[in-house]
């Protein structure tokens, strides 16, 4: 072979590494760039020189999965610690959370015992108690916001996966077509799929497969395919079907059946962070903070309307509350519909979880949504004739008997703080006093006395009778004729009683609006009996007061914490979360730098070596060049030789 064909490889082959080591330079910005190389070989034999055997891509694939991997992992410690680090914020803000405003609330409760008929020490309470409301129900909207937010970025994640999805299916198609075409891999079209490959794992953890070498297949962690060869299949967002304001994700397979996919199979990336962060943290710390505002309110009522107002009346409900929720799950084949109440009597039980209920059978089977435990036999009443159901602090009642294999959602406490509201407006209605209920019959004090021969016993009254103070005065004559001042419902031994006709007789019970007693004997002249229910408290009477500034210490929350207690509780589960997802973020993201790094020692373009190379590569085009010169010049002599 001559000087001239050599040194002209020689020139080819520089000009190529020229060429790559300038598309390197300009492409160190460019992500999901990997450096290139020319590879060079020995000519054909006999024919010397030399030729440029391929344009090599510094990719490994080793390697790239791990960043990948990591990257998925990275991605949703992030996303979680962006959204629990908003909760952690919120709670534990010492000026704007729920526990000063719960020691204030008790503190003007303190005020008010030591002046029960202050109108300032009373303005103070109904103040305090709308402040404290005012500020549940405005946690609950700040975490109702995130649920919302979740939502819609739960769409936007899953657009951007099915348009990463549909593009890494038709680059699968271009470089199909550029190998056959060239024959040669197309290193630009190589590295856009692997990069969209690498974005795709930092929003949903996948499973890659390559196929001959050559294609990628793309699945879900439970083996649906989301990218195959050419085709690709969409996931969409949409309604759980156990609770309609809850966006899960649904995958549409090829006959265009549309699946929801269970939420923990969903781990990894920015949307498995997202949803890992709304079932662990955010339903977790919206049900405690539902159950707090029940627990208190409920509480706080009970004890409220066991007390008497400055009118002498009853107390009534202090706070109102908001009724739990329930959803049927939308695949029931049955029509039954349920309405859900607290049960005041069992409201110690109420947990900060939503359940599951599911018919088999003909009889309920109740999971807790947080830990996926089964309730036993004994945690749960089942009436089947009346089709209700009482568990965990509520009680369900069924308009008819659910279907078997029907489920339905009950979230007793998951917005309670939203309708945490104060009932009482004006200052005299606060039941600060003591209504004198006493023993475990609870019958208010009585103050009676007769005239005559009248003697009764066993005179009592039932506090449930009476919402304001009552006097009567009876006269009985020695006939048995009763006459009653005011008038009103009269039985006597259980049976209705006209005075107008019937006639008493000694040793018989009488009844008259609450009012029980025995007529011992007959009097031999008329007699009358005065019965005052003495139930309206003393202006000074702060002994209620007292009893619902106890409240503050008693275990009323599940049963086991008192609020201030229960709420330091919430506060520090969410500050450990905050913390373990930042250790993790840090160790993970750690791990993510090294391999990044090994991945760009490797792949990434270093202008330092490529500057050398340009020299280099500068210097063997020159030689070249200078071979071909040093062969004219020998021809040019041999030439000259003829002359």
């Amino acid at each position: 072979m001559s000087m001239f064909s050599i040194g002209l490889s020689g020139l080819n082959a520089a000009q190529n590494a020229l060429n790559t080591s300038s598309n390197n330079i300009s492409n160190v910005y460019t992500p999901g760039y990997n450096r290139e190389l020319a590879q060079l070989g020995e000519g054909s034999s006999g024919s010397g020189g030399v030729k440029v055997n391929d344009i090599e891509r510094q990719f490994n694939t080793y390697v790239a999965n791990q960043l990948n991997s990591a990257k998925t992992q990275s991605s949703a410690l992030n996303i979680y610690y962006n959204q629990v680090t908003q909760i952690d914020n919120l709670l534990a803000d010492r000026a704007a959370g729920l526990a000063p405003l719960m020691q204030g609330f008790f503190s003007s409760l303190e005020d008010l015992a030591s002046s029960p008929s202050d109108p300032a020490a009373r303005q103070g309470v109904l103040g305090t108690a709308n402040t404290l409301s005012s500020q549940f129900r405005s946690f609950d909207g700040y975490l109702q916001d995130m649920q919302s937010n979740i939502n819609s970025q739960i769409k936007d994640e899953i657009t951007q996966i099915n348009n990463t999805a549909q593009q890494i299916a038709g680059l699968n198609k271009e470089i199909s077509l550029a190998r056959a075409r060239t024959g040669e891999a197309p290193n630009s079209l190589l590295n856009q799929r692997d990069h969209m490959v690498s974005e795709l794992n930092e929003r949903m953890d996948l499973r890659l497969n390559v196929q001959d070498g050559k294609t990628y297949n793309i699945s879900l962690p439970n083996g649906q395919p989301l990218v195959t060869g050419t085709n690709s299949f969409q996931l969409e967002a949409m309604q759980a079907d156990y609770d309609p304001q809850r966006t899960v994700v649904g995958y549409r397979d090829g006959g265009g059946n549309l699946v929801q996919l269970d939420e923990s199979t969903l781990t990894g990336g920015s949307l498995g962070g997202l949803m890992s962060f709304r079932s662990e943290t955010l339903d977790k710390t919206q049900n405690q903070i539902g159950q707090l505002a029940v627990s208190l309110s409920m509480a706080f009522n009970e004890q409220h309307k066991l007390g008497v107002d400055l009118d002498g009346a009853q107390g009534e409900d202090f706070f109102n509350v908001r009724t739990p929720q329930s959803y049927a799950n939308s695949n029931n084949t049955g029509d039954a519909e349920l309405s859900v109440a607290f049960d005041a009597n069992s409201i110690d039980q109420l947990k900060a979880t939503d359940y599951t209920v599911r018919f088999e059978a003909d009889e309920p089977q109740i999971f807790r949504k947080d830990s996926g435990q089964q309730l036993g036999a004994e945690d749960f009443t089942w009436d089947g004739a009346e089709s209700t159901l009482s568990f965990g602090g509520v009680i369900l009642s069924f308009n008819e008997q659910p279907d078997n294999g029907d489920s339905f959602e009950i979230q007793p406490v998951r917005r309670a703080a939203n309708g945490m509201e104060t009932n009482i407006a004006d200052v005299d209605k606060i039941a600060a006093g003591d209504a004198g209920f006493d023993g475990e019959e609870g019958s208010p004090l009585n103050s009676f006395k007769s005239t005559g021969n009248l003697d009764v016993s066993n005179l009592s009254t039932s506090p449930v009778a009476f919402s304001e103070n009552k006097k009567y005065q009876l006269a009985v004559d020695s006939e048995g004729t009763l006459t009653l001042t005011p008038a009103a419902t009269i039985s006597v031994n259980g049976d209705p009683f006209d005075p107008a006709e019937d006639k008493l007789a000694a040793g018989e019970t009488v009844v008259i609006d609450g009012i029980s007693f025995t007529l011992d004997e007959l009097p031999d002249e008329e007699a009358t009996l005065t019965v005052t229910q003495n139930i309206i408290a003393a202006s000074g009477d702060n002994r209620n007061a007292l009893a619902l500034q106890n409240l503050q210490t008693q275990s009323i929350v599940g049963g086991s914490a008192s609020v201030t207690g229960a709420y330091a509780s919430i506060v520090s589960d969410v500050g450990n979360r905050t913390n373990i997802t930042q250790v993790n973020l840090d160790a993970r993201q750690g791990l993510t730098d090294q391999l990044r790094a090994v991945q760009q020692s490797e792949s990434g373009v270093n202008l330092d070596e490529e500057a050398a190379n340009l020299i280099r590569y500068q210097q063997y085009y020159q030689a070249n060049a200078r071979v071909i010169d040093t062969a004219g010049t020998l021809m040019d002599t041999i030439l000259n030789l003829r002359g």
